[in-house]
């Protein structure tokens, strides 16, 4: 194959470069553009026509009840904690820093000036007093308990803990009490006479 390439370039050496160039357009030919008239008032309006007569949302009735009220907050900050550091800062979600030591207790203040940026930038830039969790969803929603070694973790820290889930922060919910099991309460039953 590679002596096929080079009779190849052996035969067009002698040839000027124009004429290679008109040959070679000859080979790529492109086809005459299309020109359409412009659309008519009238066909613009029968298209508007069939649009809206096509329309679901034009035939259900307008709803006359209230919005949903629901007790959420207004604005994104009330929902969220802060971790600033010199003039970097970011938001995380409510309950996500599971440890602020007192010793960094000022880098869950806003500092005025900061640029706020995502988490996983200002991550990267402050590994050295931030450390993450690792939690599953049934953990962040509070119908699992933390590990052992990770509560343990938590009681040894000197950094900020950040809860996260797939590398992201995440909310942990405090553990919802189980109730207590039917079989205990069975077995109470059968051993009184």
């Amino acid at each position: 194959m590679i002596g096929q390439f080079a009779g190849l370039s052996w035969r067009w050496r002698g040839w000027p470069m124009a004429a290679l160039c008109t040959l070679l357009t000859g080979f790529c030919v492109a086809a005459p553009p299309v020109v359409k008239d412009a659309a008519t008032h009238e066909q613009l309006a029968l298209q508007l026509r069939k649009a809206q007569q096509k329309d679901p949302m034009q035939g259900l009735p307008i709803s006359q009840s209230e919005a949903p009220s629901r007790n959420q907050p207004k604005d994104l900050l009330s929902q969220s904690d802060i971790l600033c550091f010199g003039d970097m800062a970011t938001l995380l979600p409510k309950r996500a820093i599971l440890l602020l030591p007192t010793t960094l207790a000022k880098r869950g203040e806003y500092t005025a000036g900061a640029a706020l940026m995502g988490w996983a930038e200002f991550y990267a830039q402050n590994r050295g007093w931030i450390t993450t969790v690792e939690v599953s969803l049934l953990q962040a929603e509070g119908s699992l308990p933390l590990a052992a070694d990770i509560t343990q973790r938590l009681k040894d820290a000197t950094r900020v803990v950040v809860a996260t889930y797939q590398g992201g922060p995440i909310s942990v919910l405090p553990l919802k009490v189980p109730p207590t099991p039917p079989a205990a309460a069975s077995t109470t039953e059968n051993t009184q006479p």
